[in-house]
């Protein structure tokens, strides 16, 4: 995947779209932006749907208009995921374009993996709830969970009346007008690029991940502290509770290390114990269990952990000294780790080798479901073609209609003037 990927970045030419090389009306029009964010902070990556007609506009042009957002959205984000919004309100079967969707799916299947959080569709007509609900029923169960359907009621479950455009019900009075991309740049990005990230920990002060010098995160030279997991902290349920480990292993045989763990969402995990001193060459289990309260599943991939040293100089400190000494010096090295829940068959990092002996008969289902969305563009258009002759022969029989009424009254108006004739014929002969 990653060769297929980078095949085609080179032959579609990702790298090179820019503002300046693209339909810039197409920009412009507003069919597909981005805008706001979901509850789950995910950009809104909107399709206005009644703005865009089938065959109304070049699609290739409008493919490189789809990735240049694409593109865009993940630099904005640094690599955080989307939700797509289809702004179905007003839509019709015009408005349709299962082409456009198979390209969609394509991009998220094949060059963006792991980009997509929800499908999110916004008040989609009724003439299009079969339609739906066919390409519903195909996809595997594990998919099902991202397509949301909506109106604006419910819209509020999944973006925040803040966040959301009035005409969808909210309190945003937004009207979309595209704004450059340079104009957006100005924080933390540079050259396209985000120059660092900002991740707040426990005490709420923002701490900037720079790039690693060496693999683990080292400052120094040489490591001070190994951690197992190295990146990964994998959740597993221990009765009643949810929990992960942590192994602290001091690798110097003369030195003392104080260390320190932090969490971006304190609120959610208990540490124990979240600092101390590791002496020469001690191993120590760090234990981290999920609060009552919260749920494991979806919940674990956006938090982190950082665990950080410093060398001791006395190894007998106190928790005074110890507190001055994290005060008046940074970390030695630091270790991040992100989370995972173990308790799930799809884990990937407990599952990666199903994972990997799965992709044939992923690309099956995928392959099958390209098949469907073919079979069902062309169940489309023929019922649209049936529908049109209906329509034509509704009208040739409301035509018909009209004449037989006029032929009928025609019939009446001569039998009446016949029978006027005769009764006055008789009355003569009286």
């Amino acid at each position: 995947m990653l060769w297929e990927t980078c095949t085609w970045r080179r032959k579609f030419g990702t790298n090179d779209i820019t503002e300046d090389n693209i339909r810039k009306d197409y920009l412009e029009e507003g069919v597909v932006f981005g805008f706001s964010k979901d509850k789950d902070g995910k950009k809104l990556f909107v399709i206005k749907s009644k703005l865009h007609v089938k065959g109304l506009r070049d699609f290739p042009e409008l493919q490189r208009c789809i990735v240049y957002w694409f593109e865009r959205l993940e630099r904005e984000g640094n690599g955080n995921q989307i939700s797509l919004f289809f702004d179905m309100a007003e839509a019709g079967l015009s408005n349709m374009d299962m082409e456009l969707t198979k390209y969609l799916i394509g991009l998220f299947k094949s060059y963006y993996p792991n980009f997509l959080n929800y499908i999110i569709i916004f008040e989609m007509a009724w003439i299009l709830n079969a339609t739906f609900k066919i390409i519903k029923s195909w996809l595997p169960a594990k998919a099902i969970p991202k397509i949301k359907f909506v109106n604006k009621s419910n819209l509020k479950d999944f973006v925040n009346a803040n966040d959301a455009m009035k005409c969808w019900g909210g309190n945003n009075d937004y009207t979309f007008k595209f704004v450059s991309d340079e104009q957006t740049s100005g924080d933390g990005v540079m050259n396209g690029k985000l120059d660092n990230k900002k991740v707040h920990f426990v005490d709420n002060s923002p701490l900037t991940e720079q790039s690693p010098t060496s693999i683990g995160d080292q400052i120094n030279e040489e490591q001070l502290l190994s951690i197992e997991p190295s990146e990964v902290i994998t959740f597993n349920r221990d009765g009643n509770d949810i929990t992960g480990t942590i192994t602290l292993t001091n690798i110097k045989t003369d030195k003392s290390l104080s260390y320190k763990i932090k969490t971006t969402s304190p609120e959610k995990f208990r540490v124990r114990p979240s600092s101390g001193v590791l002496q020469p060459s001690e191993q120590r289990n760090v234990t981290v269990v999920l609060q009552p309260g919260y749920n494991v599943r979806g919940l674990l991939y956006n938090d982190r952990f950082l665990v950080m040293c410093l060398p001791l100089k006395n190894a007998t400190a106190t928790a005074q000294e110890l507190s001055a000494l994290w005060k008046s010096e940074k970390a030695t090295e630091m270790h991040r780790l992100r989370c995972c829940d173990g308790t799930i068959e799809n884990n990937e990092i407990q599952k990666s080798h199903s994972a990997l002996t799965s992709t044939v008969a992923g690309n099956d289902r995928i392959d099958a479901f390209s098949s469907k969305i073919n079979h069902l563009e062309k169940y489309n258009s023929k019922i649209y073609s049936e529908i049109v002759i209906v329509k034509y022969m509704l009208l040739v029989s409301i035509i018909l209609t009209i004449l037989m009424a006029m032929f009928m009254g025609y019939i009446l108006q001569v039998d009446i003037k016949n029978l006027v004739d005769q009764q006055e014929c008789r009355f003569s002969r009286d």
